[in-house]
């Protein structure tokens, strides 16, 4: 009773997120599915149930379903890509010795039908009558019997088989830690469909892009069986497995062969569960009164480092509550399983074999994916950045928050990493689809480390306490709806009055890199020239620090013209003095110090490094 409660108190509170405006629209789907697993064979069978609402001014005449599991077939595109690809997956490939050389081999080129992955539909209706639905690859494309007219519902149900694929990659069976099944991107799921039109991405491995909606799961399974994921349990007391230690009086038949586990997970865009015989099942108080559950393999090593780690997570979600804003559900799983790392609705799946430093790195990250990817459910696919880079930023505060080792500047890994991707030639803009990066090495750079220098840098450019206020506005604004990268910018302009679109444009938009530097320091008279130059096509406003012979300092800032902005100073110790704006159209800049250069020590810009300068031999001065 206290789970059906608590659904539906937080139903209620998500009401609202429904309202459509005429300036902002999204579809909603509802979903009802009863599925029974066979663990003899990994293959599955169930029935869906999906209340589609057109809440856009299109009628629409098809939808489109993504089949994930289809992907894990001999000469699908993902194993296309494999071959294609310079630097494939390692996770997904093996290594071959061919005429004395290494080569890497696609693994699921070698797949047997009892070890591929499909999804097959049948039955497919609309309101009752047959519809035709053809599968192509990963996605499913359905010929409506009635078009959808704006602002009306319809229902769709159909039948589906399944097969669990023996190759991992986030979905699969019997990892490499044992974990007998990683049941992610397992159904029928219905794609997006917003002001963009029709999001049909292949599934070739990368992120993902869903429609808000509540889900109701049965899922039957071996009795032997533990399982966690997505949503609450409505059934506690029929299943045990972890919650008679929850208090839950728990009285279901012994003689029973399979047990059903009834979840309900409200506005979310995905369902994602595991399931193992040999589960450990941890639930734990967060903050908020969250329920936070770890479910890991009964191994020594394994105990050990998942019981240290509950209560280090009770802090990460208090840290992210207070940076980024109340995580909105009652219940968050960390979950052993999958290839790596993976975030899910109200879950994750991730390795937890490892060291207890390493096993916190990953869980505080898909952490982060609860607040920047579901619940600011950005279009993963064609945005990484908006969600890998925000959650890297953030993982990374909280990392360095709880580290014992506290530094400065817990970005500076990432601004090296970056560049090394410039220096490589091999960079694209943010713009590019995730699927269309030439090497997976630039996608990661691009979408975990330049989308996490963008709110570092941003940091730079309109100060830490504008920075902390943008994160909490965007989360408040656009939470439970779909941010696109303008959104962002305009968080940071409200919260800080500056103009940022060069910002975003140059930023993400473009190749253009910033480099700034020192080009002379001249004696003049008692005072001293500072001439400055733009080399790089990116502007920014320029924090300048100089440090004098007698042990004292001073700053200097240089307003951005087009920003129409003054920084407050980030250094309230130190002297500081505001110069004239610096237009990105000339690219020399002079100002005056009022003492002789023979009393200057150093001249350095950016002294913070938050600015992604790309050539930092040419930022400071020494005399």
């Amino acid at each position: 009773m206290r789970k059906l409660l608590l659904l539906s108190i937080i139903t209620l509170s998500f009401g609202s997120v429904y309202a459509q405006s005429n300036s902002y629209w999204q579809q909603r789907v509802d979903y009802k599915m009863d599925v029974t697993m066979d663990v003899n064979n990994y293959q599955y069978k169930g029935t869906q149930e999906l209340v589609y609402t057109n809440n856009s001014a299109d009628t629409l005449k098809k939808v489109y379903y993504h089949l994930f599991n289809n992907a894990f077939q001999p000469g699908s595109e993902m194993d296309a890509r494999l071959h294609s690809i310079k630097d494939p997956d390692g996770r997904m490939v093996n290594k071959v010795v061919v005429d004395g050389k290494e080569v890497k081999v696609s693994r699921i080129e070698s797949l047997k039908p009892n070890e591929i992955g499909y999804l097959k539909i049948s039955n497919f209706k609309q309101d009752g009558v047959d519809a035709a639905a053809k599968t192509v690859g990963t996605i499913l494309i359905v010929d409506l019997v009635n078009p959808i007219l704006p602002h009306t519902k319809t229902t769709f149900t159909l039948d589906f088989e399944g097969q669990v694929p023996l190759q991992i990659r986030r979905s699969g069976r019997n990892n490499s830690e044992g974990v007998e099944l990683s049941m992610t991107q397992w159904y029928p799921k219905m794609a997006e469909f917003d002001f963009e039109g029709w999001h049909a991405d292949p599934y070739i491995a990368r992120e993902f892009h869903g429609v808000w909606g509540d889900f109701d799961v049965n899922i039957t399974i071996d009795k032997e069986y533990t399982l966690g994921g997505s949503g609450y349990l409505q059934n506690p007391n029929e299943i045990g497995h972890g919650y008679e230690d929850a208090g839950v009086n728990v009285n279901y038949p012994k003689k029973m062969k399979m047990l059903t586990w009834h979840f309900v997970a409200p506005v979310v865009h995905d369902f994602a569960w595991a399931a193992d015989k040999n589960y450990m099942h941890d639930i734990v108080k967060g903050p908020n009164d969250v329920d936070l559950h770890f479910l890991y393999k009964n191994y020594p090593k394994t105990i050990e480092n998942w019981k240290k780690l509950e209560p280090m997570m009770v802090n990460v979600m208090d840290f992210f509550n207070k940076n980024i804003g109340n995580y909105p559900y009652k219940q968050y799983s960390f979950i052993q399983g999958g290839d790596g790392g993976m975030e899910y609705a109200m879950s994750t799946l991730m390795l937890g074999n490892g060291s207890l430093e390493g096993i916190f790195g990953t869980a505080t990250h898909e952490l982060g994916h609860s607040w920047f990817q579901h619940v600011l459910a950005s279009n993963e696919s064609k945005h990484p950045w908006m969600d890998e880079g925000f959650t890297s930023y953030i993982s990374d505060l909280a990392e360095n928050e709880f580290s014992g080792k506290k530094v400065t500047n817990p970005f500076e890994g990432n601004y090296k990493a970056y560049y090394n991707l410039v220096n490589s030639g091999k960079e694209q803009p943010q713009t590019t689809h995730g699927d269309r990066y030439e090497e997976n090495r630039p996608y990661s750079i691009s979408s975990y480390v330049k989308g996490s220098i963008f709110l570092s840098q941003l940091r730079y450019v309109i100060g830490e306490e504008k920075l902390a206020e943008t994160i909490k506005r965007y989360y408040n604004d656009f939470k439970f709806k779909h941010p696109a990268p303008n959104d962002i910018k305009r968080s940071a302009e409200r919260v800080s009055g500056a103009n940022l679109d060069w910002y975003l444009v140059d930023w993400t938009q473009t190749l253009n890199t910033i480099d700034y530097g020192i080009k002379a320091v001249t004696e003049n008279g008692d005072q001293t020239t500072v001439s400055l130059e733009r080399i790089g096509r990116m502007p920014m406003p320029i924090d300048l620090l100089v440090e004098y012979t007698d042990g004292t300092m001073e700053s200097f800032y240089l307003p951005l013209r087009m920003m129409s902005y003054e920084k407050e100073n980030p250094y309230p110790a130190i002297k500081r003095t505001v110069l004239s704006d610096w237009a990105w159209a000339a690219s020399n800049y002079d100002f005056t110090i009022a003492k002789a250069k023979s009393s200057i020590k150093k001249i350095t810009i950016d002294p913070s490094g938050l600015m992604a300068d790309v050539n930092q031999a040419n930022n400071v001065y020494r005399n």
